[in-house]
């Protein structure tokens, strides 16, 4: 049914799921035989949440997309028990090569291993841009999504994209305590948290490979709105115990 009419969080879900799982199934088809072909892919996202992948046209599922770029992405979160018990996303839409320079950013920061092979001439990015997302949020829990139902509005954030950069980098350099304090508020688990990117909804964070989403009170459209959202943040941190610096006195 419609994520409106789930009857539970479903564009929450769905969107959580685009930015907390650094993997996937990706499933191209085969120009020869039509024939689905599915293999393994790391993803990043986008501001908005567009999935993000960094592929070599030596591998099969990028020669198909060159073909037909249709083609869909699996994230699953997994964990122990029953497979089939625990949330997953399909990701229907297009995969279009892009050459963005903020691609190259946002999907770096949140798979650093990778600047091993960027830059090698075979490996490009790919934006999926989506067309519909299929949720199993677990038994019974099961939704479909349209692209404005995965992915943010920026129409009116550009300054959170123009700023996204330098706030993240200013975050990791100065502010790892508070870092640290938000991802343990967001079920974080261990230390070593750094901030891989922001938007207008929350922020993305990373420790090796944990992951871990943080929402901001409200949605923000412009770096003053992101200052109040990490003093409030702050402020219900050293509530709950931690004693981190305010992180936005030089954001």
């Amino acid at each position: 049914m419609p994520a409106a009419e789930a009857g539970f969080d479903a564009i929450g879900l769905g969107r959580h799921l685009l930015r907390t799982i650094r993997s996937g199934a990706l499933a191209t088809l085969d120009p020869g035989d039509g024939i689905p072909f599915a293999s393994l892919v790391t993803i990043a996202t986008d501001v908005d949440g567009t999935p993000l992948m960094l592929l070599s046209r030596l591998s099969a599922h990028t020669r198909n997309l060159m073909a037909d770029p249709r083609a869909s992405l699996l994230f699953s979160a997994g964990g122990k028990g029953d497979p089939l018990a625990h949330p997953r996303i399909t990701v229907t839409g297009r995969a279009i090569r892009t050459e963005e320079p903020r691609v190259r950013e946002r999907f770096l920061a949140r798979h650093p291993k990778a600047k091993l092979y960027a830059d090698f001439p075979d490996f490009g990015f790919f934006a999926l841009e989506p067309i519909a997302g299929h949720l199993n949020g677990g038994f019974a829990k099961a939704a479909t999504l349209t692209p404005s139902d995965l992915l943010l509005d920026l129409s009116q954030a550009e300054a959170i994209v123009a700023g996204e950069r330098g706030a993240v980098e200013h975050m990791n350099l100065d502010h790892a305590d508070a870092l640290e304090l938000y991802a343990k508020g967001a079920g974080g688990e261990g230390s070593g948290w750094r901030l891989s990117g922001l938007d207008p909804e929350g922020m993305d964070l990373l420790a090796g490979d944990r992951t871990t989403r943080v929402l901001y009170p409200s949605p923000v459209a412009d770096m003053g709105g992101l200052r109040k959202s990490l003093v409030t943040m702050a402020h219900a941190a050293r509530a709950g115990g931690g004693g981190a610096p305010d992180p936005a006195a030089s954001v």
